[in-house]
């Protein structure tokens, strides 16, 4: 593929997404949220093993800058949903104070 093609795919990419995640509801945000995360989490995966087997330099650094970036996206992301989450959860009541009887 040529360059032209390369750019032509991401933007179309970036437009799709942009469309796809803009058209979805507030209700849906946390479980699109977690998917993503765990999407992120095979590709990291699926990255280390790429990286390891270059022997171009530049792909290395490259390589590692986006590795660490995912998963500072990827862990980002799970604190987010978590603490969306804990939006939802109901707060415990604390327990009444015992009294022994005496005045």
């Amino acid at each position: 593929m040529g360059p032209v093609a390369l750019l032509t795919v991401v933007v179309l990419a970036v437009f799709v997404g942009f469309e796809v995640v803009s058209k979805v509801t507030s209700k849906l945000h946390t479980p699109l949220m977690s998917g993503a995360n765990a999407i992120h989490g095979i590709i990291l995966l699926g990255a280390v093993p790429v990286i390891g087997s270059t022997a171009n330099d530049v792909a290395l650094v490259v390589g590692l800058v986006a590795i660490v970036l995912a998963a500072i996206n990827m862990v980002g992301g799970f604190v987010v949903t978590d603490r969306m989450l804990q939006m939802f959860t109901r707060k415990k009541k604390p327990a009444p104070a015992k009294t022994d009887g005496a005045a």
